[in-house]
């Protein structure tokens, strides 16, 4: 009973702090044709972009208040390496809140498709992801430190480039159940753009790419997982289908 109810509280706080919903709402059943639905296509492309822009807006706004907070003598020297953890911290944990598109984090999906035997239980991904989170925060920081505190940089642009395309593809298969799209996003988008920011961050500084690899090898897993969903749902194509009742 007791282990029950810890496992309990420590699913509901892992969730808050990531902002998992249980999968509990229903899923959309809608009917799916067979043809490409463009109009998606331009929604997740427009939507991933100025998600990207508006990071690099606020990675530009960074630099500008580092440098003022750096500038101004009464401010203690450790102030802008807080500010900076705290604002690595935000990207990680809520990069989404950039974006236009519904990035709901919701079990919904997870729970309700059919999942091979080896598959993690549903709580495993809220927990490695905020380990990823504190990964990304702590070699992030060692990569602002060592480019002279500078945030609008090319492994920082690549980063919140990965966190963007991320979020994208939450969104095809987390929110929207587009199990076929979810493929070949997830590998070019989130497991090749991991794979990209450590390569980048190791070239920075050796040790933010050995700690971020870590988030290479789940995101292989993971990769792998959308992979054998996909087959075991009824391999639809590897593509957003529009729905029967848009065409109507």
């Amino acid at each position: 009973m007791d282990k029950s109810k810890n496992i309990g509280i420590l699913e509901r706080f892992v969730n808050t702090v990531m902002g998992v919903k249980p999968g509990t709402e229903p899923i959309n059943k809608s009917a799916k044709t067979k043809e490409i639905d463009i109009k998606v296509v331009i929604v997740y492309k427009l939507g991933t972009i100025l998600q990207i822009s508006g990071m690099l807006v606020v990675l530009l706004g960074m630099d500008k208040l580092v440098h003022l907070l750096e500038q101004n003598s009464t401010f203690p020297s450790w102030l802008s390496t807080i500010v900076a953890v705290l604002f690595f911290a935000l990207l990680s944990l809520r990069s989404r809140i950039f974006s236009l598109l519904d990035n709901t984090r919701s079990r919904t999906t997870y729970d309700q498709v059919i999942r091979p035997k080896w598959s993690p239980p549903p709580l495993a991904f809220p927990i490695v992801w905020m380990i990823i989170a504190v990964l990304r925060v702590i070699s992030s920081v060692l990569i602002w430190q060592e480019l002279n505190h500078q945030f609008l940089v090319l492994p920082l642009i690549i980063f919140v480039i990965h966190l963007a395309v991320g979020d994208t593809w939450n969104t095809i298969f987390t929110v929207e159940r587009r199990l076929g799209a979810a493929v070949p996003v997830v590998i070019f988008g989130p497991w090749l753009s991991a794979i990209i920011v450590t390569a980048i961050y190791w070239q920075t500084i050796p040790l933010a790419g050995i700690i971020l690899s870590f988030s290479c090898v789940w995101l292989t897993i993971a990769a792998a997982l959308v992979f054998r969903i996909w087959q075991l749902n009824g391999s639809e194509p590897l593509y957003p289908l529009k729905l029967a009742s848009i065409q109507e």
